[in-house]
């Protein structure tokens, strides 16, 4: 494994994870969880856990995010507070 690839997909899903909980418009805070699931799964593959990256892409990354779209649309995209 290559480690300063390791270590930038690792600062990636760091930043995502913290972003998605500061932000305040529901959208933005989705994609940002996307974005999330999509590095972890390209943390998976240079583990070598391809059947595990495979589920990552395919449940959290797409199925997930639509899902949580789907939802804000019949919601608010903004919270109160």
């Amino acid at each position: 494994m290559i480690w300063q690839l390791d270590f930038l997909l690792l600062l990636f899903v760091v930043i995502c994870a913290l972003a998605a909980i500061n932000l305040k418009d529901l959208l933005s805070a989705v994609i940002i969880l996307g974005a999330f699931s999509f590095f972890m799964c390209l943390l998976w593959t240079e583990m070598g856990a391809i059947d595990v990256a495979f589920t990552e892409a395919s449940v959290a990354t797409a199925v997930s995010t639509l899902l949580f779209v789907g939802a804000i649309c019949k919601t608010t995209r903004r919270s109160k507070d």
